[in-house]
């Protein structure tokens, strides 16, 4: 295809979503992703769910999830730092995403259980994010849209308020499109560790990076430099602590660790450093990578007891297995007499655990402890003992292009007329900070179809 109608930079959620919607309008459509076939559907092939507002049951999901409810949730996360109009829409729209989403190929199971809390709010995919991603594939080559991989784009020419040509290299060679109208859906930055570490100074260099390791920011960069207007904070991301054994890119979802809120969370010298059980899981995952990379060397350690083992969703990797604390300590790396008395002091900080609830907040708190855990506090006592190093694992950043509520980029206050943006290289449109399991996905989708939408109603117009 050598001048499609639409061209979308990008092969994840967000981009299949703008292709095929574009498709069933009539448009002649090319997507350019970066990775190989193998590794097509950039960090969406690590995804496993969707987090979705209904009112009474839909599909796998249960009972109702208001829109109120729903963006109380983010707003508890982001500190209200959001765009509210922009926020309501995603939430409203995901409604009807999910039986388009069903009509497309995508097929979803049963919540998983362990400590997501999530079977009323998450649409869980059978088959994970992958399976999302060869479905939509699917449904796309079935449509006519085009798809070259290892397609690298280096640079679109801006001339005035629209986007003239479009070059990539592929194979060693240079190509340049000239398309009706773009897309946008190459997501952040993050893979790109220098550019990490410019926003984040040296400790970045400690980071590990979850997903694709074909994000670097090459368009996002290109784009803010041309004058597009830019939305969110460099130091601001998607960023989990993960099993510090994990790959440096790719590790994915099975890397992450999901055993905070039943245990002790210490840093190398064997003292705690916030509130373990603060709330459930969903709404607390998402600080702890910040909260890590705080700490010296960026790396903390979680602590836990046989009673506990069972209570949560393990990492791909076992844990560090011991009879007593001190030879988990030993065998962690942590000083020993720090460790026992840090483990003292919660246990005698623990009071009646017979409210424990593991999915739910439960009260069990701990009394006179700086930080208090304040939900889920059992006391460490029953050997053998298990520990996971953590590391910060970055997802997505959040300096990004800003959209209005068609999806569409802008310079200044004019909007460019063929360029629209969608999924995590516009999500800091909406995520100013912190993070809603699940909500990305829900903003790939609904800005995805939003931007193929709009970009195939000028194709077709032009």
């Amino acid at each position: 295809m050598t001048s499609p109608d639409i061209a979308i930079i990008g092969g994840g959620n967000a981009a299949l979503c703008a292709a095929i919607t574009a498709a069933e309008a009539g448009a002649r459509v090319l997507i350019l992703e970066t990775a190989p076939k193998p590794y097509r559907g950039g960090n969406s092939r690590h995804t496993r769910n969707f987090r979705c507002m209904h009112h009474g049951p839909l599909g796998p999901l249960v009972d109702s999830y208001t829109e109120e409810e729903y963006l109380a949730d983010l707003m508890k996360v982001t500190g209200g730092k959001t765009d509210e109009g922009l926020a309501r829409l995603a939430i409203r729209t995901s409604q009807e995403c999910l039986p388009w989403m069903e009509a497309h190929g995508v097929r979803f199971q049963p919540s998983l259980s362990g400590t997501l809390s999530l079977a009323r709010t998450n649409a869980f995919f059978l088959g994970g994010g992958k399976s999302l991603v060869n479905a939509y594939y699917l449904t796309a080559e079935k449509l006519g849209v085009e798809v070259e991989y290892e397609a690298a784009v280096t640079h679109l020419e801006l001339d005035d308020d629209r986007v003239t040509r479009i070059d990539y290299t592929q194979n060693g060679q240079t190509h340049t499109i000239t398309p009706k109208a773009v897309v946008v859906a190459s997501g952040g930055f993050q893979a790109d560790t220098d550019w990490l570490a410019r926003a984040w100074g040296p400790a970045a260099k400690n980071f590990l990076i979850r997903g694709t390791p074909y994000n670097r920011g090459v368009v996002l960069a290109d784009l803010l430099d041309q004058g597009i207007e830019q939305v969110g904070d460099p130091t601001q991301c998607h960023a989990v602590a993960i099993d510090g054994r994990a790959p440096k890119f790719d590790g994915g979802i099975v890397t992450r660790l999901d055993c905070v809120p039943f245990s002790i969370v210490v840093n190398k010298d064997a003292q705690r450093f916030y509130d373990e059980g603060e709330d459930v899981w969903p709404k607390r995952y998402a600080i702890w990578g910040r909260l890590v990379a705080a700490q010296p060397d960026q790396v903390g350690y979680v602590i836990i007891d046989a009673k506990s083992l069972e209570l949560f969703m393990p990492s791909v990797f076992p844990p560090i297995k011991a009879d007593t604390l001190e030879e988990l300590a030993g065998k962690m790396g942590l000083p020993a007499d720090a460790l026992v008395q840090t483990v003292s002091e919660f246990n005698n900080a623990c009071g009646d655990t017979s409210g424990f609830h593991p999915t739910e907040l439960d009260g069990v708190t701990t009394t006179g402890l700086n930080p208090p855990k304040t939900n889920w506090a059992r006391p460490i006592t029953e050997p053998p003992f298990y520990g996971y190093s953590l590391r910060t694992g970055v997802t997505f950043t959040y300096l990004g292009l800003k959209v209005d509520e068609t999806a569409q980029c802008a310079i200044g206050n004019r909007p460019v007329t063929n360029l629209w943006a969608a999924g995590e290289t516009m999500a800091g449109s909406i995520l100013g900070q912190g993070y809603l399991a699940g909500f990305g996905m829900t903003i790939g989708t609904v800005f995805g179809r939003i931007a193929g939408k709009e970009a195939a109603a000028h194709a077709n117009a032009n």
